[in-house]
Order: C-alpha cells, then sequence, then structure tokens
C-alpha cells in the first residue's frame, strides 16, 4: 500500500508535470503567432484574417474554427507544409517543401492556427 506521503508526492509530481507542458504549450501558442503575423517569416496575414491581426488580406479563408475544417493537427500541418498535395491550383506557398518556414516554426503556427 501507498503511503500518503508518497500519495503527495506523487500528486505534487503531477502538478509539476502539467504545468510544464502548459507553459510550454503556451510558448509555443506564442511563438506562432508571432511566426503568423511576422511579414518576413510566416506572413499569414498577407492572406488571412485573423483576430488582432492588422490588415490582413482576403485571399484565402479567415483562420478561425480550423477544428472544423481539419479533422486533426497533422492534417492542418500538411496544410501549411504544401497545400498543393490536397489543391494543385491554390494560390498557397508551400512554406514546408520550399522552406520558407522550418518544419519546427509550421509546428508552432500550427499550434497558434489549431488554438483559434
Amino acid at each position: 500500500m501507498i503511503s500518503s506521503y508518497k500519495t503527495m508526492q506523487l500528486t505534487l509530481l503531477s502538478c509539476l508535470l502539467l504545468l510544464a507542458c502548459n507553459s510550454a504549450h503556451s510558448g509555443s501558442i506564442s511563438k506562432g503567432k508571432s511566426l503568423a503575423f511576422d511579414r518576413s517569416k510566416g506572413n499569414c496575414l498577407a492572406c488571412h484574417t485573423i483576430d488582432d491581426g492588422e490588415m490582413a488580406g482576403n485571399i484565402g479563408p479567415p483562420l478561425v474554427n480550423l477544428k472544423m475544417r481539419f479533422s486533426t493537427r497533422d492534417a492542418l500541418f500538411k496544410q501549411v507544409w504544401d497545400a498543393t498535395t490536397i489543391n494543385s491550383k491554390t494560390s498557397m506557398p508551400p512554406f514546408g517543401r520550399n522552406k520558407i518556414l522550418s518544419e519546427e516554426e509550421i509546428e508552432h503556427i500550427v499550434e497558434y492556427i489549431w488554438s483559434l
């Protein structure tokens, strides 16, 4: 049987791990927003409306409710990586395939826009 002291230690460890994960998740969302709004990197605002984004374009759909449009985060990642695999006539650049953004940068952007 686990002692109450051991139970408290396990509970405390679980709470610390949860806090660390939430902090990392928020950091990724923050980095993703920064990249998405950066005119020299993701530049999502050139084509998409995003809440609190300034001078947004209207070529692409607004970036809202992406969980309704994409079944998984992986599907969204693939769209950002290379949208031409889904729609050969898209005007969206293949950010990953053309090395406009790194895989890590796309992960951050996906984390951010998935949260919208």
